[in-house]
């Protein structure tokens, strides 16, 4: 047997949407406003409207009034909105947006949207197409009342709103500024990044021609000291041949010399003669084999004169060429001085760009941190705003009551006002009969000490002080200041008071008849 409570066949889905649906109308009943009152809201706001108009509504009345709401909450109209539909229409069906989509239709449509997000903000979450082209009276009743309270409570709190508007204002300035200089950032950088690039395009050019130099530079200097080491062998073996040469003119001139001592003796005999001048012939022979060998050392002599008057040009060619090299070095080692420097400045560059990212990180998240607190204060004031509603119908369920009361309690004071002047009357009347009685002097003396007696000993409805006044019809009591109701109850004692006086005076009258 189970002991657990009976359960209910419904869904729970289905209680829930109940349940909400009562919620929703309590709240319903709290926020809905009288029809005079919605209507003069209306006729505020500049547009002629009237109780018949808002139980038999219009089509084109309620979209224009439901427009000036747009305009007054969200700055949004039919032509607001014209521009953006206009675009998407030519977005989607191309030049023929005008003719499959006419003008009006899609500004309704795109003004029905922004309508749609103003209604889900005032707590209408029902809000369709049909509340425009087909409006009733209580959903219009409803509407309007949303929208009223909410325009009333934005109202109360404009000083708030445009407090977090303006940080909010001003949170987004910073932020485009921020957003402006990190473009700029960006664009240096490529900036910087593209000279960077065509730099090291020139840098390596540089590098690879300079190496080239180097590398023809060694092959001159090597060419150099080769051609500065043939020269020593020619200067030295010019030396030489020149020695020799000399040494052989000067053994020509002593053969001369010799051969001209000779000459006598060779006349002397045919044979001796004979024999002398093959011997010269031979002499000259090999004379003439010296001097052609000496010819032919001069040529080559020449020829290699002639070689170092060139190997000379060269290596003034090669030393003014070395000269260019060294100039090109130095532009070289001032153009990697200027990377370095353009290299240092990209690095500070990076790390100011670093530092900014970094900052609007931050700035970020500090605006998710007051996005979210605005949204806290937003609940915190709509759940005020609400206590202060129900607070505010408590107060007037209360005031009501009160008003009923009042007004019964002075019609009731109303009656006994009159019963007790006619009874005051009465009273009034009857010394002139007592004084044709026996007992005059008796009953005057009892009636002044019965009214003194009611005088200063009166009946208190309350804690504080009353003080007697007579008057010459009836006896009053008054206090200096008091609410309504404790007058009420001063003036109940009062009738009270006399009431008991004019009985006591009519049971006495009873005894002396």
């Amino acid at each position: 047997m189970s002991y657990n409570p009976r359960m209910s066949i419904l869904p729970a889905a289905q209680q829930q949407s109940r349940s909400r649906k009562k919620e929703e109308e309590a709240a319903y009943a709290n926020m809905r406003l009288p029809d005079r009152e919605i209507v003069g809201c209306i006729n505020e706001m500049g547009i002629p409207f009237t109780v018949a108009d808002l139980q038999k509504p219009n089509p084109m009345q309620v979209q224009m009034i439901f427009e000036w709401f747009g305009e007054l909450l969200m700055n949004k109209t039919r032509q607001t909105v014209d521009p953006a539909m206009r675009a998407a229409a030519e977005d989607i069906c191309g030049d023929f947006g005008d003719a499959l989509m006419p003008p009006d239709t899609r500004n309704l449509m795109g003004f029905f949207a922004s309508l749609q997000r103003l209604m889900f903000d005032c707590g209408v979450h029902d809000f369709g197409f049909s509340d425009l082209y087909k409006p009733t009276h209580d959903r219009l009743v409803k509407i309007f009342s949303y929208v009223i309270n909410f325009v009333r409570f934005r109202e109360s709190q404009t000083g708030v709103i445009d407090e977090h508007c303006n940080r909010a204002e001003g949170t987004k300035a910073r932020i485009e500024q921020l957003y402006a200089e990190n473009q700029n950032m960006e664009a240096q950088l490529d900036d910087m990044r593209a000279n960077r690039r065509q730099m090291e395009a020139l840098v390596a050019e540089k590098t690879r021609r300079n190496e080239e130099l180097k590398k023809r530079l060694l092959e001159l200097r090597r060419n150099q000291e080769k051609v500065a080491a043939r020269l020593e062998n020619a200067k030295t073996k010019k030396g030489e041949l020149a020695a020799e040469l000399e040494e052989k003119t000067a053994a020509k001139i002593a053969l001369q010399k010799e051969s001209a001592k000779l000459r006598p003796y060779t006349l002397q005999s045919p044979s001796a003669l004979q024999a002398s001048l093959t011997e010269l012939s031979n002499t000259l022979n090999n004379n003439k084999a010296q001097i052609d060998s000496l010819d032919r050392r001069a040529r080559a002599l020449q020829t290699s004169s002639d070689s170092f008057a060139v190997v000379c040009s060269d290596v003034a060619s090669c030393i003014k060429l070395l000269e260019e090299i060294a100039v090109e070095l130095a532009k070289e080692e001032e153009d990697n001085a200027k990377n370095a420097k353009q290299r240092d400045a990209l690095t500070e560059r990076g790390a100011n760009v670093r530092e900014v990212e970094r900052t609007e990180a931050l700035l970020q998240r500090q605006l998710a941190k007051w996005t979210e607190r605005t949204e806290t204060l937003r609940a915190q004031s709509q759940e005020k705003a609400q206590r202060a509603r129900e607070k505010m119908e408590e107060l007037r369920a209360v005031h009501k009551t009160l008003t009923e009361e009042r007004s019964e309690k002075g019609k009731d004071i109303e009656r006994r006002r009159v019963r007790i002047e006619q009874i005051e009357k009465k009273v009034c009347a009857l010394p002139g009969e007592v004084h044709r009685k026996p007992a005059d002097m008796r009953f005057r003396c009892w009636i002044s000490r019965r009214t003194s007696r009611m005088r200063c000993t009166p009946h208190m409805t309350s804690t504080s002080s009353w003080r007697p006044t007579s008057s010459s019809t009836s006896l009053k009591w008054s206090r200096p200041s008091e609410p309504a109701g404790s007058e009420i109850m001063s003036l109940c004692g009062r009738m009270g008071t006399v009431r008991l006086a004019a009985i006591c005076v009519l049971k006495d009258w009873n005894r002396y008849p």
